[in-house]
């Protein structure tokens, strides 16, 4: 019997997502650990039933260890081209009009975990994603308080973040057009508290329809250019295709763009691998860029057919809208699917589309259930044991990152090459003698 690529999509996708709560959690919080430090946490599926995530089920991304920042001794610093270059305290800051807006926060990584080729990289798989309220003032406004040059094209910020070894700064600019968009904020609050430290305390961008990446956290200086950086964070990482490329198509970087709008996507919650016969109530929500979620569309058999979902409360521009789908569900097993429309008109694909640095997933979510009167036995899902490793990897390889992370990547030996290349680059100390031997190590034990 043939079999497509869309049907390898759907079993290789559906026996991911069927693993996919199965991973360690962090202590005491019910999130699923990506990295431990710098501290990476994602949400639960089971967590978005509801349209406001939790600041404490927030999903947290940190390329850094994070910062301690006294707000006594803070201030943002506005620089560059401006009229009036200075600097504002937070009571400064809270002087200006108060913003409070809905808006959906999501790594650009999310669900990279899911696309093959596999590529390096954090090992997201739907959780990497929150709406939250945040609280702050227009950037605008802050930004009228310097009078900007007319030479002033793009924005750069900076947090308090301090990198690893030689690992460049994190900095990233976005155009002056989105900063001056009454919609981007720099946020204090979120969900009505002061941010916490892992969501950037004391300030960070709010840059709603755009991935996280562009988020700035720790927020402590802004600098008007007349070009967009130069940088790692904007010139190397955060890129993807300018136009879809075939499965692992090696993409030269001229013909690479930074990472802006958010793609249209949705997320089932609930149920989750196991339901009894009867009436079962498909749960989920779904979002998209500055064109808000107008449809829903639910499978029960892996996207062979669809009913339309019933939407929830229209949300602001952009927040989560919940949506739900009553299935009489039959025994055996089956694969839920949903898929969202904007009022754009784009959809979700059922496909993804791949890109080489593993952004801006967003394919329609196979979710595997069997459905019979008992519950069924969910697999144990262990990672390889780092004990056997050589003393070159515990050197070079686990004084930045722990073996959870390292053991997520599941690459191929030039990957892993391409890899020791890039954190030889960022400090980590690999001797020439010892570079074979580690390779040996991470492509047999860490391999796709």
């Amino acid at each position: 019997m043939a079999i497509s690529r869309r049907d390898l999509f759907l079993a290789g996708g559906a026996a991911l997502i069927s693993r996919s709560s199965l991973g360690a959690a962090d202590s005491g919080s019910g999130m699923i650990t990506i990295s431990p430090s710098p501290k990476d946490l994602e949400t639960p599926v089971g967590d978005f039933v509801n349209v406001i995530t939790p600041t404490e089920h927030f999903f947290v991304r940190c390329h850094t260890m994070t910062p301690e920042v006294k707000l006594a001794d803070w201030k943002l610093e506005v620089t560059g081209l401006v009229d009036r270059p200075g600097s504002l305290t937070m009571a400064d800051l809270k002087k200006l009009p108060r913003v409070s807006m809905q808006a959906v926060l999501e790594c650009a990584g999310n669900g990279r975990s899911f696309y093959q080729p596999r590529m390096p990289g954090a090992q997201w798989k739907f959780g990497s994603v929150g709406n939250a309220v945040w609280t702050g003032v227009r950037l605008r406004d802050v930004l009228a308080k310097f009078n900007l040059k007319s030479g002033g094209k793009h924005l750069l910020f900076d947090g308090a973040d301090v990198p690893i070894g030689k690992m460049q700064d994190f900095q990233r600019t976005i155009p002056v057009e989105k900063g001056l968009d009454p919609d981007t904020i720099l946020a204090y609050e979120m969900n009505g508290k002061p941010l916490t430290a892992e969501h950037g305390f004391p300030l960070r961008v709010v840059a709603p329809g755009w991935a996280s990446d562009s988020w700035v956290k720790w927020l402590r200086k802004i600098d008007v250019l007349d070009h967009e950086f130069d940088g790692f964070w904007m010139k190397t990482a955060y890129r993807h295709p300018a136009q879809h490329v075939p499965p692992g198509t090696a993409v030269d970087p001229k013909d690479m763009v930074p990472v802006t709008d958010l793609n249209v996507k949705s997320l089932i919650a609930t149920p989750n691998e196991w339901a009894a016969p009867g009436t079962v109530t498909i749960k989920g929500v779904a979002w998209s860029n500055a064109s808000p979620v107008t449809k829903v569309d639910v499978s029960v058999d892996g996207g062979k057919t669809w009913n339309a979902a019933k939407l929830g409360a229209k949300p602001t521009k952009y927040g989560f809208r919940a949506f739900n789908h009553v299935w009489k569900a039959p025994e055996g097993s089956h694969v839920l699917m949903a898929r969202a429309t904007n009022a754009a008109g784009q959809v979700q694909p059922v496909e993804p589309e791949w890109n080489p640095n593993g952004y801006l997933y967003n394919a329609a979510q196979p979710r595997p259930i069997t459905v019979s009167k008992s519950p069924q036995a969910l697999a144990s899902v262990s990672d390889p044991s780092a004990a056997s490793a050589p003393g070159v990897y515990k050197a070079a390889c686990t004084g930045c990152h722990d073996d959870h992370f390292v053991s997520q990547q599941r690459l191929t030996r030039a990957q892993w090459d391409r890899e020791v290349t890039k954190m030889t680059g960022w400090g980590a100390e690999v001797k020439a003698e010892d570079r074979a031997a580690l390779l040996d190590y991470l492509a047999a034990t860490f391999k796709p």
